[in-house]
């Protein structure tokens, strides 16, 4: 199997949670999957505002207790705007900002408050700051596979505003089945699209799902050309507006099985601290 690159999300998986973990306890989680060197990159926080997110309110005093000697694993951070952007980029250890760009409107306007001409100028803006202090600009598509609006959606429109959005300098776009409801017929045909439309372009994926119903999507997107990977430990996270309670984040210990990529005592010990970080 070709190798492939995987993202660990933390950030994702503990966001919506309602307690604070304290700062040292993601730490000390985040520190054993950097040191691994496993990952291509590590999701570990974001620059928005507190009142939205109170989890990631220690984002800036996370980064003093992450151990980056000798890592090659990369941060990543989601920002939501220039500010944020103007933020994470203040940070020399931080090498990838995420925004969630919404081709699902209602989305957009719920998730960011912008809607899509709002969210499109603001790409340009957060671009122009994550170059200036070099910096990956990655796109999540967010609602990349439908949405639960009644808008329109086809896989044209998922290529109309990676096109528009690559025009403008992006070039690192991840394709987010945001609420969990694709099927591998409809992620195979995505993403066979994209790929024919940017042969040369890295496009991952970034998928929620219930239990033990991610393969079939993990698969659908490899056998398409997709070779990034998203997931959380335990499946943890996901979209709080997906209908289904159980919907999650795919399984980072999945994605290690399933692509060979590390020992069963390894994925143990992930796992181990990942009980550590969510139960103390």
């Amino acid at each position: 199997m070709t190798k492939v690159k995987l993202v660990d999300c933390p950030r994702d998986a503990i966001q919506g949670l309602h307690d604070f973990i304290p700062t040292e306890r993601k730490a000390t989680y985040m520190n054993a999957v950097l040191q691994s060197n496993i990952f291509d990159r590590l999701d570990f926080g974001s620059f928005v505002s507190p009142k939205a997110i109170p989890q990631m309110a220690d984002t800036a005093q996370l980064i003093k207790l992450l151990n980056l000697k000798d890592v090659d694993t990369q941060l990543l951070a989601i920002v939501a705007n220039q500010r944020g952007a103007a933020e994470a980029s203040a940070f020399e250890e931080i090498s990838v900002l995420g925004y969630p760009f919404s081709i699902s409107e209602e989305f957009q306007k719920r998730n960011t408050n912008k809607n899509l001409e709002e969210s499109f100028e603001a790409v340009k803006q957060i671009l122009d700051i994550a170059q200036k202090n070099n910096k990956t600009l990655l796109v999540y598509i967010s609602m990349a596979f439908g949405n639960p609006y009644g808008e329109h959606w086809d896989s044209e429109k998922v290529t109309h505003w990676i096109d528009q959005l690559q025009k403008i300098g992006v070039s690192e776009f991840s394709l987010a089945d945001t609420v969990g409801t694709a099927d591998a017929t409809q992620i195979k045909s995505v993403f066979e699209a994209t790929s024919e439309a940017f042969p040369d372009m890295n496009i991952g994926a970034h998928f929620h799902a219930a239990p033990f119903e991610w393969q079939p999507k993990i698969k659908a997107a490899y056998e398409a050309g997709c070779r990034s990977f998203d997931g959380a430990m335990q499946g943890f996270g996901g979209c709080p507006m997906a209908k289904d309670e159980l919907v999650g984040n795919v399984p980072t210990e999945g994605l290690l099985e399933y692509f060979d990529l590390a020992n069963n005592e390894m994925i143990t010990n992930f796992t181990t601290q990942f009980n550590k970080l969510i139960n103390g």
